[in-house]
């Protein structure tokens, strides 16, 4: 249907090279990073780009190819799925909102692994004293020694008697 396309005629693709150029750009500016420090994480990520490549892809007339490589590179760089990678922006969401998502997003993931270190850790002490019963007061004083504090020493030495974190 006519009504459907855009002015130029052509049907807007969900996924396109045109929409990874737009992502690189936005997700370059969400992190903070320069064209620089975004062509060195891309090359040490295993593909050569250089800052040239990288203005050249977010602005260049024409604007620079992007080849398969380079799209996994990025997504890779980014910590995004491909799919997303190659998805429009979304509307309604400036840099401000996708900053606090990102750093949202980023100590959620740190929180999960932490508390999963933690529980494994925990596990780990447990079992310890589990094999060496004569250990347990010592590993709990050398809790409060380490942490300082009193409520989170016996928060964390609860831990280890309940068997974990969790």
């Amino acid at each position: 249907m006519a009504g459907d396309r855009p002015e130029g005629g052509e049907v807007p693709l969900l996924y396109s090279e045109g929409n990874v150029a737009a992502r690189v750009a936005l997700e370059r500016e969400v992190r903070g990073w320069s064209t620089i420090e975004l062509a060195e994480r891309v090359t040490r990520a295993g593909i050569k780009m250089n800052q040239t490549a990288v203005w050249r892809i977010e602005n260049g007339t024409p604007r620079r190819r992007i080849n398969l490589d380079e799209a996994l590179a990025f997504s890779r760089v980014f910590e995004l799925p491909l799919e997303e990678l190659m998805s429009p922006p979304l509307e309604g969401l400036d840099i401000d909102g996708r900053r606090l998502v990102q750093e949202a997003v980023e100590a959620f993931y740190e929180a999960r692994d932490g508390r999963d270190r933690l529980h494994h850790a925990v596990v780990a002490i447990a079992d310890h004293i589990k094999a060496h019963p004569d250990s347990s007061r010592a590993i709990h004083e050398q809790c409060l020694r380490l942490m300082g504090d009193e409520r989170d020493a016996r928060t964390l030495s609860n831990d280890i008697a309940d068997g974990g974190h969790y």
